[in-house]
């Protein structure tokens, strides 16, 4: 069945993909984009230019997650388009890389502004249409950074993306109650075919960064080298919008929590899979198993 889907920070890589993927499978497809007659205004023609060539239903959407106007004024529009919203997909997100000292704290802020309250603004947007409907599905694209190998020069996007996990575990359960599901998209390092690396930030204080040069001189191509040969030939980033996609299209109650698509295999699947094993059971030892999947009967009240 189609439905109505938002997804943030849709104007390349996952997002991009990840919008056309749905809007193939059949869904209503809003794709946020910060500066769409400005800055990002050659996605939006090269969106609408895919949308009439393969007849998809996606649409640009004028969304700066930094901003709760915006936010807002977007999920109004979206609600006055199509009366209803059925899937919010979390996908904005920015990296950075260098050693963490070098970087100031208002830096370290912006990067969790973008990662982890971007998340809340669109939240708090959304749910409520969600949970007055008693239905729909919260997808959040994470990061094996969170709990597998941690390479050094990426500490403020890990710890960001470590932030933005510990918000969709939670929000997971908060929302079981009202019928609304939960997904966790959990990506690996892809280091070509998206932008992640290609448009990273970098710290402010250089004579820090200079400082740790006399040490670690070359670090960060050696990072990003040894992730290259950790993946496949045949990597793929637009498996994170197929997955994605079929995640979407599974009936409630039967979407996974986690989806890991890591070609380097850095262990995070493994150490997720215990992590997430250890909170079910301790939910069934405090009494509160039925927040670890959604409530199918959409026409109950919540429990209280």
């Amino acid at each position: 069945m189609s439905k109505t889907i938002i997804i943030t920070g849709a104007s390349s890589g996952f997002g991009a993909m990840t919008a056309r993927e749905l809007a193939n499978a059949g869904h209503t497809v809003y794709a946020g984009i910060r500066g769409t007659t400005g800055r990002n205004a050659a996605a939006v023609r090269d969106l609408q230019e895919y949308a009439t060539t393969n007849a998809v239903d996606l649409r640009a959407l004028e969304m700066d997650v930094s901003d709760q106007v915006s936010v807002d004024d977007a999920v109004t529009h979206v609600l006055e388009n199509s009366d209803r919203i059925d899937v919010i997909i979390h996908n904005a997100g920015h990296m950075v890389l260098g050693p963490t000292e070098a970087f100031t704290p208002e830096q370290i802020a912006s990067v969790y502004d973008t990662n982890v309250l971007s998340t809340q603004r669109v939240n708090r947007a959304v749910l409520p249409h969600l949970r007055a409907q008693r239905d729909g599905l919260v997808v959040w694209v994470g990061s094996t950074s969170t709990r597998g190998g941690t390479p050094p020069y990426l500490a403020p996007y890990f710890a960001a993306k470590a932030a933005e996990d510990s918000l969709a575990v939670s929000y997971a359960a908060e929302l079981a109650r009202f019928g609304i599901d939960t997904t966790i998209i959990v990506p690996g390092s892809f280091t070509s075919g998206t932008n992640h690396f290609a448009h990273a930030g970098y710290p402010a204080d250089q004579a820090v960064a200079e400082a740790y040069e006399t040490l670690y001189a070359g670090l960060m191509e050696q990072v990003t080298a040894k992730l290259a040969e950790l993946s496949p030939p045949d990597a793929d980033p637009a498996e994170v919008a197929r997955q994605i996609t079929r995640v979407v299209d599974l009936p409630k109650g039967q979407r996974p929590f986690r989806v890991h698509i890591d070609p380097a295999n850095d262990g995070a699947e493994e150490v997720n899979a215990l992590g997430d094993r250890i909170r079910s059971q301790f939910y069934e030892r405090v009494g509160l198993t039925d927040l670890l999947s959604p409530t199918l009967d959409t026409h109950a009240a919540p429990s209280v």
